[in-house]
């Protein structure tokens, strides 16, 4: 089985500009963390952007919806920015049954050493193998399904907007 991966960008894969002072994008992290933690998954990666999930449009939606419809895998994974990964996660979750596509992000760029986009990008491999069709966000060791979760900007952290009785 393999997993495809679509990467959007988001602090996932944010680089610091220490002259500057700016966050900015040159490539994905992915590679690179897949091998720091000895993932030995069949994986399928393709970057879609690379931006920001403020900045995302719905062109770009467009294209990550595009993307999974025509996935031949039955199992995904996408790396977003968590600012706006609830809206793509209820726009995917809305129209595709029949995939399972888990979401994930980082708080914190990996670069910066502190990260928990190697924990959450495990958290989601992991998830995406064992969870049947639906579309999911994963974060912090926690999945959520698309209709059921928000970005607590407060805390910063995902929780579900109702407790599923």
């Amino acid at each position: 089985m393999t997993i495809k991966i679509f990467v959007t960008g988001g602090t996932f894969d944010k680089e610091y500009d220490e002259i500057e002072g700016k966050l900015f994008f040159r490539d994905t992290h992915l590679p690179e963390m897949l091998k720091l933690g000895h993932c030995k998954v069949e994986l399928d990666i393709r970057a879609l952007m690379l931006i920001d999930s403020i900045n995302m449009k719905d062109t770009d939606r467009a294209i990550i919806m595009q993307n999974c419809r025509n996935a031949e895998e039955e199992r995904i994974v996408i790396t977003h920015g968590t600012d706006t990964m609830v809206e793509t996660a209820r726009l995917l979750g809305a129209a595709i049954k029949d995939k399972t596509i888990v979401l994930t992000g980082a708080m914190i760029p990996y670069r910066f050493g502190s990260s928990d986009g190697l924990f959450n990008l495990g958290s989601a491999l992991a998830f995406v193998q064992t969870l049947p069709h639906g579309v999911y966000v994963a974060m912090n060791g926690r999945f959520f399904t698309y209709d059921n979760v928000v970005k607590n900007k407060q805390l910063g952290m995902f929780e579900e907007l109702k407790v599923i009785q």
